[in-house]
């Protein structure tokens, strides 16, 4: 422990940024606060274009040699680095609850397990990358994956480690070397990830961490001409600040955006099950990006569905994420929960009727809500609001399902509750959306393809398609003759 480590929850945690494999103060620094309880956790160290030009420069001094290791000591690294992850898993656990207010529990049986998967699906994945060669007029073509170079990733607050790491293993495992800027609302795994990957002798300047604010060290980092690739999680208005700031160099970008998802309840749906359903779309206070903040149901079974979904919602328990009973923790931060209460009032007052909810819980929560006789075109159906708010609209057949399921200019998922197969078929067909959930919701394999339509991204994640965008893919034809045999 050091003059600069802060604890957090019992857990040490260094605040400076992680450049070449060392820890960098800046001369400012940002007050990190726990949405918890309001407070202060410490001083993190605030970038600026200085700091973040610095990780660049590591990351492309670093590369050559990293792009150079052989995949399956590239592969046996991150492998150590989710070992790693498992013996911390407590730590990381409880920090990140502690930072971003996410249920601890969740933390403990799926976010951070699904951290320390991430570097190893992708490390495996990397061994299997091959194409079968084929002829062309007694030519041979021979398919490679070539590492692309330093990349930047941006990562949002509302997963923190999970999501970064869905970046940041792929693009490890291809041979790139990263450099990760994690949102100022909840920095603090990230930095523990440092320490964790440089244990796990993941060399310098592979993974650097540089925090701060995407307004001061933003531009910095996506208009460097030494970048490669730049990955995004987060808002459509900051994506296009990044489309801009990347386009003189035609630096390639990958980006997940924001989702205004529907959920359709068909009359032969199991109610129950697309109650739990729906209800499930309140999990992280509501700030998923993937969540079905839409609900649309067959007009005959609307009123059945409404009662039995106020009274699942009602037996929500709201408080501290640190309590094993809590289902819905704290908002991130004031400046969204003003957000969410914003959204809901401008509704209310343009004739919506909250059925739950549709006030503050307090000064760090929002009531699960849900807000009914709302207009189509109306800014709460069309707008992503990120926080514990529904919708529910009805419809009359399949066409109109469709219809207003597609009429937003998002399209990231929509999730369908039907008990009829061919309908299923037909109506997934029809929908606009990078994922589609049939009886089920947020059911992910990492070998799938992930992203949005529309307004909700540009690429795909996952795979063989993370590989797709983290590389340069290189086509060899060779010629059967030319050559000065000896033999």
């Amino acid at each position: 422990m050091t003059e600069h480590t802060l604890t957090v929850a019992g857990v040490a945690v260094d605040p400076r940024h992680w450049i070449g494999g060392e820890r960098v103060a800046s001369a400012g620094t940002f007050t990190d606060v726990s949405p918890i309880d309001g407070r202060a956790l410490g001083e993190i160290a605030r970038g600026t274009p200085a700091e973040a030009a610095a990780a660049v420069a590591a990351a492309k001094a670093a590369f050559p040699a990293w792009a150079a290791t052989p995949r399956a000591e590239r592969a046996r690294i991150l492998h150590a680095i989710a070992d790693g992850v498992e013996k911390r898993l407590e730590e990381l656990a409880i920090v990140e609850t502690t930072d971003n207010g996410a249920l601890l529990r969740s933390h403990r049986r799926g976010v951070m397990p699904r951290v320390a998967h991430n570097f190893r699906f992708f490390a495996d994945w990397s061994l299997t990358l091959d194409h079968e060669d084929f002829e062309t007029r007694g030519h041979t073509n021979h398919v490679s994956w070539d590492p692309a170079g330093p990349c930047v990733l941006i990562t949002p607050w509302n997963a923190p480690l999970m999501l970064a790491t869905w970046k940041i293993a792929p693009a490890l495992a291809a041979g790139n070397t990263v450099v990760l800027k994690p949102a100022e609302w909840s920095p603090l795994t990230a930095s523990l990830l440092a320490d964790i990957a440089a244990e796990a002798g993941l060399p310098a300047g592979v993974l650097n961490v540089v925090q701060g604010y995407g307004s001061e060290i933003g531009d910095a980092l996506t208009s460097h001409p030494d970048v490669r690739r730049i990955s995004f999680t987060g808002s459509v208005p900051t994506a296009r600040r990044i489309a801009a700031s990347a386009a003189p160099h035609l630096t390639p970008l990958s980006l997940e955006l924001g989702g205004k998802s529907p959920l359709l309840v068909f009359a032969d749906a199991d109610l129950d099950l697309a109650v739990d359903l729906a209800v499930e779309q309140y999990d992280n206070a509501g700030q998923v990006c993937l969540a079905a903040t839409r609900i649309l149901v067959e007009e005959t079974v609307a009123e059945e569905f409404t009662r039995r979904f106020v009274a699942k919602a009602g037996a929500l328990v709201q408080g501290d994420p640190r309590e094993e009973a809590t289902d819905i923790g704290p908002t991130i931060h004031p400046r969204q929960l003003d957000r969410i209460d914003g959204f809901v009032r401008r509704a209310v007052e343009a004739g919506a009727r909250a059925v739950i909810g549709g006030h503050r819980v307090d000064e760090r929560s929002y009531a699960p809500t849900l807000l009914t006789e709302v207009a189509q075109d109306s800014e709460i159906v069309q707008e992503e609001v990120f926080g514990p708010v529904l919708t529910l609209q009805t419809f009359a057949d399949e066409d109109e399902a469709v219809r207003l399921a597609d009429d937003t200019r998002f399209g990231l998922a929509a999730t369908l509750v039907t008990g009829d197969r061919e309908r299923a078929d037909r109506v997934t067909g029809r929908l606009t959306a990078g994922t589609v959930w049939v009886n089920c919701f947020f059911v992910r394999d990492l070998k799938a393809p992930f992203g949005g339509s529309r307004h909700s991204g540009v690429g795909r994640e996952g795979g063989t398609w993370s590989f797709d965008f983290y590389c340069d893919l290189k086509n060899t034809v060779t010629a059967p003759k030319g050559w000065n045999d000896h033999g």
